[in-house]
């Protein structure tokens, strides 16, 4: 395969490539009742949070990011990583892309605990970069960086995401987006956003990119 046939396939981690709702609603809570202010009551109110950037829809609520920030990272040097569960059906989806095109993770999570959940899955070297919240905390100044360092036109991107906020963020960066309805938010939610594909099973997922990118050079 030349060059100039590969994509960058950019992939959300969280809903995506792991089940981790029930974790990091838990852990978030925890992490907000911490420093007093305890705006999560219900499943609801914590997706509710991932509609656009979640960090920027925390500061829009008033919620002191440093010290919510401070608070998680202590939680996270003492998590149990079982809690979180690798999505088996990925690996071989993104096993095989990976001979084809170039991917990059990019999440609001910690990369420490992205590389140690990817070295669970057996794709750690899938991925040429990892960035997460270490980096920076905006998804959409994320995809901008991948896109410069990479040299990949725009056209050529797609972001795999699982939330409306996912969505809104690809949207700002100018590239396509792929959402799928095993993550955090719905279909129903997820539809309201007008993704360019919305997908169902990672199987999908993987006939839809390897058709998309296929068809890019008949």
């Amino acid at each position: 395969m030349n060059e100039t046939d590969q994509k960058l396939l950019l992939f959300d981690f969280d809903g995506v490539l792991v089940d981790s709702l029930e974790f990091y609603e838990r852990v978030f809570r925890q992490c907000l009742e911490a420093i007093g202010r305890p705006i999560i009551s219900s499943r609801a109110d914590f997706l509710a949070l991932c509609q656009d950037n979640f960090y920027g829809e925390l500061a829009r609520r008033g919620i002191d990011l440093s010290a919510f920030l401070a608070e998680l990272s202590q939680i996270h040097s003492s998590i149990d990583m079982s809690l979180i569960r690798p999505l088996p059906a990925m690996t071989p989806v993104l096993s095989a892309l990976a001979e084809r095109h170039r991917l990059m993770l990019i999440s609001s999570n910690s990369e420490e605990v992205i590389h140690e959940l990817l070295r669970r899955m057996n794709v750690s070297g899938c991925f040429e970069a990892v960035l997460g919240a270490d980096f920076l905390l905006n998804k959409t100044e994320k995809i901008v960086h991948a896109q410069k360092t990479s040299g990949f036109a725009k056209g050529d991107i797609y972001y795999v995401g699982d939330t409306a906020g996912d969505i809104r963020e690809a949207r700002r960066a100018g590239i396509r987006s792929v959402a799928v309805t095993w993550g955090w938010h719905d279909r129903d939610a997820l539809e309201a956003v007008s993704p360019d594909f919305l997908i169902d099973t990672p199987q999908a997922l993987f006939s839809l990119l390897m058709r998309e990118t296929l068809g890019s050079e008949s």
